[in-house]
């Protein structure tokens, strides 16, 4: 049994049975009780595929970890967000699929896969070493939003955390506990996060008064701990550590601490340190990480919002900046509230 059977026992189209399963309101009443009625009395359940077929639209969307340098499923941060998009995209009835970059990273087109699988729009998690292919599905007809990466798209839009406030609400936070001569933790020149969160953390700094000293900035080969170790195994080297510490990312943060704890240095007595994203290993960690929270529940809903409106032709793209909170723990030297 098929949609097309199903029309033909009941004398109209295979449009006007799609419409009757979608609920369209231009069918009469007379036809939409004769066509419920066959499709009651065969058992009749329609395939995706079909669903597919009859309507265009496959309820399906893509999911993009992008770049050469991607966090894939090993980032908290991106996990949380992702769980958060999946299930109000679930609510609102698709399905997710993955793709996978590993074999066309020279040569993949996300256009075509996105075309072939029939999506319904794509999500696209920022990376680094971005695939020219990204841009170009960025401009195509699918639509499409972008965590943490910007998206310039007729049909695209993006959310992400102010950056700008992440980093002025470090530097204010550190200023008024007292410290004066500040560092930075980023990544690879390449990251566009990592970049703003730098940026707004040197424009911070200037805007305090503050002496800017480009050797307590340093960085890793990604957001992970073993960068964040590597990084201040670096910045140990130098002739005076600063006495406050910025990590661009939690997971920094954790591999920066594990460095000065074996080289004998104390957080925060030595240097005290901030890290991003408020992970949940930040609560568990000695000392405990203070950090940024990114409201990530919100971003991978906001995410999925945004996504379906733009499916439906209900918005025109745009962007959502979310507000970064302040999570003061021990790792900081202060327990005062934020």
């Amino acid at each position: 049994m098929n949609i097309k059977m199903i029309a033909e026992m009941a004398g109209v189209s295979v449009s006007t049975v799609s419409k009757i399963m979608n609920n369209y309101s231009d069918v009469s009443e007379k036809t939409k009780q004769r066509v419920l009625e066959i499709i009651e009395q065969t058992g009749y359940s329609p395939s995706n595929s079909a669903k597919t077929l009859a309507t265009k639209k496959s309820n399906l969307i893509g999911v993009i970890f992008a770049g050469e340098l991607n966090v894939e499923f090993t980032h908290p941060f991106f996990v949380e967000v992702l769980n958060s998009f999946k299930k109000q995209m679930g609510v609102l009835g698709y399905d997710l699929i993955f793709f996978s970059n590993e074999k066309f990273i020279s040569s993949g087109d996300y256009f075509a896969r996105s075309v072939h699988f029939n999506v319904d729009g794509c999500v696209i998690i920022s990376g680094q070493k971005m695939e020219p292919t990204i841009r170009d599905l960025d401009m195509s007809s699918i639509p499409c939003i972008g965590v943490d990466l910007e998206l310039k798209g007729k049909k695209s839009g993006f959310v992400m955390s102010d950056n700008f406030q992440v980093s002025s609400k470090v530097v204010e936070h550190f200023y008024l506990l007292g410290y004066r001569e500040l560092g930075f933790i980023g990544s690879t020149a390449d990251s566009d996060i990592s970049n703003l969160r730098e940026s707004g953390y040197v424009k911070a700094i200037e805007s305090f008064g503050l002496t800017l000293n480009r050797q307590w900035f340093v960085h890793g080969d990604d957001f992970f701990e073993p960068s964040g170790y590597a990084a201040m195994q670096q910045l140990i080297q130098t002739e005076n550590l600063p006495k406050a510490l910025f990590a661009a990312s939690d997971m920094l943060a954790l591999g920066a601490i594990r460095a000065l704890k074996e080289h004998g240095l104390r957080v925060p007595e030595d240097i005290a340190i901030i890290g991003c994203d408020d992970i949940e290993a930040c609560k568990y960690t000695s000392p405990k990480l203070s950090t940024i929270r990114q409201n990530k529940e919100r971003l991978g809903i906001l995410a999925a919002r945004m996504l379906y409106d733009l499916i439906h032709n209900q918005s025109g793209g745009g962007s959502f900046v979310v507000e970064p909170v302040l999570v003061v723990r021990e790792s900081c030297g202060s327990l005062l509230n934020a």
